[in-house]
């Protein structure tokens, strides 16, 4: 069963029947090279998760910007990495070198990358003013390059076979070792922010991203060296901007995937953002002041609060055991797809778990084993979903060129990504402009309670 159900079109009057897909990649790929091209995306992880978890509450605990700013910032750094994503695709589909189309801007573009990773969580006193501006510039830079290697790694996967199941199977090992990035980041970061901070967290957060931006160059040279672009274009029509973009949008698949990307982003974002916020001053904290035990009243789960070292390690501990549950269940993507297809597992993973997620945050403060467990059923349900949505905009990339004779896959991509960072920077903004909302105020409520307890002992 193909990706997506597709309708039969006429063929296009300058696409030949080679054109209908290309016969290049359509064996199997190795292990070594889809465990190569996997760690690329450990390597994006450690910045799109350290950004995505992290950032906003480093930004207003850490860096004191005001919420507000903070949520805009975040914002306007995502429109801006939509704006630069066609322009990445359309530059991208007409590179040739010896290394191929999308290959290059791995190679050179790793090191940028890891700079600015390094530059953005970095605190130079500069005044509020001056450091909303350097946090606003930094932020922006980063997207810049996220978006210069990101993009054609993602483009890689489709011109690296032309087989939808091994598409399937490669973005399985793609989504594992993201995961395997995103574990250590959600787990470790904060940890490793404090051991190299030695009590000063700025320090411990910049440290801490030399780390990253270091293993990330690493994995991003491993992925240039082990993988090959086979797929070629099957038709020799001329260059054509107008043609490629107005072929887009009238892929009715690619608009559909489109669409799911903005919607699932925002709600991804927003709870990404607002976890630490949640467990740092709701769930650590037993609902607030009036709940917090005597001396004498203290239960077994205040004393694993107190054992776990505080709010840090807690949602570390909710975001590994995520992480893992999205790792156990990734490989049924493969299996269910060729099962049921790729569009009915897609579907229904996605309205599976986003009924868990939606239960994560009913049960109440006390009940945290709820939490928990609605927490892994809700990524075990995804799981299935996360590697098949890029198979099939690598299909959706497909059927254009069967309908029109035409290949653009980096635009291809580089357009579904634009409208998941759309998604992505209207769930950050809203975070961040809920809290000034609410008058957030950084770390009040944690002084307050710490001071009390100690009292108490």
């Amino acid at each position: 069963m193909s990706s997506v159900d597709y309708a039969s079109p006429p063929k296009a009057a300058t696409a030949g029947p080679d054109a209908q897909r290309p016969k290049e990649g359509s064996g199997a790929l190795s292990f070594k090279e889809k465990l190569g091209y996997g760690l690329g995306d450990t390597a994006s992880h450690f910045v799109w998760d350290m950004v995505g978890f992290w950032l906003l509450i480093f930004y207003t605990d850490v860096y004191r910007i005001p919420a507000a700013a903070a949520g805009t910032i975040m914002l306007v750094a995502r429109f801006w990495d939509m704006a630069i994503d066609p322009v990445v695709g359309i530059v991208s589909d007409r590179t040739q070198t010896r290394w191929g189309k999308f290959r290059p801007y791995i190679l050179f573009g790793a090191i940028p990358y890891a700079v600015l990773a390094i530059l953005t969580f970095t605190t130079p006193n500069l005044g509020e003013t001056g450091k909303i501006i350097y946090a606003g510039a930094t932020y922006v830079l980063l997207m810049t390059a996220y978006a210069a290697v990101n993009l054609p790694y993602s483009s890689l996967a489709a011109v690296m076979t032309s087989d939808t199941y091994e598409r399937a199977g490669l973005n399985t090992y793609r989504f594992i070792c993201a995961f395997v990035g995103q574990f250590v980041v959600t787990g470790l970061a904060l940890t490793l922010a404090k051991y190299f901070g030695n009590g000063n967290e700025a320090m411990g957060y910049q440290h801490t991203l030399i780390l990253f931006g270091c293993l990330s160059v690493v994995f991003f040279f491993i992925t240039f060296m082990t993988t090959k672009e086979r797929v070629q274009a099957s038709t020799t029509l001329p260059s054509s901007l107008k043609e490629d973009i107005k072929n887009l949008f009238k892929n009715q698949p690619w608009i559909i995937l489109a669409c799911v990307g903005i919607v699932s982003f925002v709600m991804f974002a927003m709870q990404n953002a607002a976890i630490a916020y949640y467990f740092k001053y709701y769930v650590h904290y037993v609902g607030g002041e009036k709940s917090l035990p005597s001396a004498d009243a203290i239960t077994w789960l205040d004393s694993l609060r107190i054992h776990l070292g505080g709010a840090e390690k807690s949602v570390q501990w909710f975001n590994v055991i995520g992480t893992v549950a999205l790792i156990v269940a990734l490989p049924l993507s493969k299996p269910l797809a060729k099962a049921f297809g790729n569009r009915n597992v897609f579907i229904g993973s996605s309205l599976i778990s986003g009924l868990f997620f939606i239960a994560l945050y009913l049960p109440g403060e006390k009940d945290i084993v709820t939490i928990y467990v609605l927490n892994i059923l809700a990524k075990m349900a995804y799981a299935p979903a996360v590697p098949l949505l890029w198979t099939m905009i690598a299909d959706s990339s497909d059927y254009s060129e069967w309908k029109s004779g035409r290949r653009a896959t980096g635009l291809y991509f580089s357009a579904a990504t634009f409208a998941q960072k759309a998604g992505w920077g209207i769930g950050a903004a809203i975070a961040g402009w809920i809290l000034t909302v609410y008058n957030y105020v950084p770390n009040l409520m944690k002084r307050d309670l710490d001071a009390r307890r100690a009292q108490t002992r």
